[in-house]
């Protein structure tokens, strides 16, 4: 028996559940609401918080969208899932928590990328780098059910230490591991990033059956095609720039390192990484009431 058709019989994977995206034209961030029916119990994906970096302003419209429609279709907020902690943008994890409830949780390695940007921000002595911000910390292959559906946490690490990708029946979030198939893959050169690592990460969500949905976590569409975020498995090896059929490790890796040297540092990677390595809670205030973000100069 081939193992497509094997792993096909797993009811977990034959579940479809409902997808909902929510685009964030600002940091080209998707959020995800998935679920079973109206009136049912949901998880979120990824969600935004809206910074202004020019005056350090929040405001929440991006994540008052997601509110409106979880309560238009009587949604249960189970679970509030980060990929990873982004560089570009900020996570509305705790704004939801407040006004639906649920549990925000991420990978176990994020304790590697906490520790990593405590030295790099200088942060506060009683920062702890044991991911404790987190309500709940996920392990590769945990499983968790949510109403009829359940979500699979699997290990994809390459463009940070501590990636998650999170399979929900015939449908996987990749997080940053990989893009629409005209765009290509995630960069490599964060800390703890790596080139091999990546290559290995997308050929373990690659092996899944060719039907499998793959919902990305960010669309940069060129030449001005409309945004879109869902391809399939089939899709990406067959058409991905960087990544379909045929490419060896090492011409990724010579490929995906060349072109990180030329990319910038997201607009938004110094206020991000430090808000969402806190699960996306601001810096303790200061004695005037007010949180402080650092600058490190020279430092990244």
């Amino acid at each position: 028996m081939c193992e497509d058709k094997f792993i096909y019989r797993d009811w977990k994977i034959l579940m479809k559940p409902t997808v909902k995206g929510f685009f964030d034209p600002e940091t080209w961030t998707v959020t995800y609401v998935v679920y079973e029916k109206p009136g049912s119990p949901c998880l979120i994906i990824d969600s935004v918080l809206n910074y202004d970096h020019k005056s350090g302003r929040t405001k929440t419209k991006s994540a008052d969208e997601v509110i409106a429609f979880v309560k238009e279709h009587n949604l249960n907020v189970e679970w509030l899932l980060e990929t990873h902690a982004h560089a570009d943008h900020v996570s509305a994890a705790p704004y939801l928590k407040s006004q639906l409830g649920g549990k925000i949780a991420i990978g176990d390695h994020i304790s590697n990328v906490q520790d990593v940007f405590k030295k790099v921000f200088h942060l506060e002595c009683a920062f702890p780098t044991d991911g404790s911000q987190f309500d709940h910390l996920l392990r590769d292959g945990e499983e968790i059910q949510v109403g009829g559906l359940s979500f699979k946490s699997l290990f994809v690490p390459g463009h940070t230490p501590a990636c998650m990708a999170y399979q929900i029946g015939d449908a996987i979030f990749v997080g940053d591991t990989m893009f629409m198939p005209d765009v290509g893959t995630a960069r490599c050169d964060f800390p703890g990033g790596d080139a091999h690592t990546l290559y290995q990460s997308m050929k373990k969500i690659l092996s899944f059956p060719s039907e499998t949905r793959l919902f990305m976590c960010h669309d940069y569409p060129p030449n001005g095609r409309p945004v879109n975020f869902e391809t399939t498995v089939s899709e990406q090896k067959k058409s991905n720039i960087h990544m379909h059929d045929g490419i060896s490790e090492a011409e990724f890796v010579q490929m995906r390192s060349k072109r990180d040297a030329t990319l910038e540092m997201p607009t938004l990677i110094l206020p991000a990484i430090q808000i969402n390595i806190r699960a996306g809670v601001l810096p303790p205030p200061e004695s005037n009431g007010v949180s402080y973000l650092k600058i490190p100069l020279n430092a990244l």
